[in-house]
């Protein structure tokens, strides 16, 4: 099942995603770049909320590589304001990589309404990118993906494309939209952050793809 068994341990997790594009419009019905089928950008916003928050603690971390949100009200304060107001219903503390999308007013507003969650920011942020070890490998999170060349344990993390997968096994699509998720042997509903045994799963099995390819 999706549902974490992680869980049972009791510990914080860290989960991934990329390319919410929060108040999207554009993205919405069957479209070829990212299909989206919802019909208005309330629900949508809403699914994400929903099935993000039954997967992810208030102690949880999540990476977002970028693109949060693409919200074209103006003034701009009110904008970043209503993106804050859904970040805000979001649970777990969000670490940020930015993304084409992403406005440095948006992180600025954002920084400046950062509070304690648990003793913890509830936002942090990144311009580029950031390095964490998991599973005796180095994972490499940023928005676009990075061609690697010839590495040994070491993956990247990245957003960005939508539609499809990058032809380099050591790259993984975290997006919402991402069709690795098809490595998985289950389904997870749209919105909701990839696991650390979701990552596991997709890694392996774009690699043991790529060796049939041979």
């Amino acid at each position: 099942m999706w549902q974490n068994s992680e869980r049972k341990r009791n510990c914080r997790l860290n989960f991934f995603t990329s390319d919410t594009h929060f108040f999207h419009k554009e993205l919405l019905g069957d479209k070829d770049f990212a299909p989206r089928d919802f019909d208005n950008i309330q629900d949508m916003n809403e699914a994400i909320i929903v099935n993000w928050n039954k997967r992810v603690s208030n102690d949880d971390n999540v990476y977002h590589l970028g693109d949060i949100a693409l919200n074209f009200v103006r003034p701009e304060s009110l904008a970043n304001q209503q993106v804050f107001d859904i970040l805000n219903a979001l649970h777990g503390h969000l670490i940020f990589i930015k993304g084409n999308h992403d406005s440095r007013s948006l992180f600025k507003f954002l920084e400046a309404h950062n509070y304690l969650l648990n003793g913890r920011p509830k936002f942090q942020f990144h311009s580029v990118g950031t390095i964490i070890k998991l599973n005796h490998r180095q994972l490499i999170m940023s928005h676009y993906p990075i061609m690697l060349g010839i590495v040994k344990q070491i993956i990247n993390l990245h957003g960005h494309i939508h539609h499809f997968s990058v032809n380099i096994k050591e790259n993984i699509n975290v997006g919402v939209d991402t069709p690795e998720a098809d490595y998985l042997d289950y389904k997870i509903p749209f919105g909701t952050p990839f696991s650390e045994s979701d990552l596991e799963q997709m890694i392996v099995g774009k690699e043991i793809d790529f060796k049939k390819r041979k």
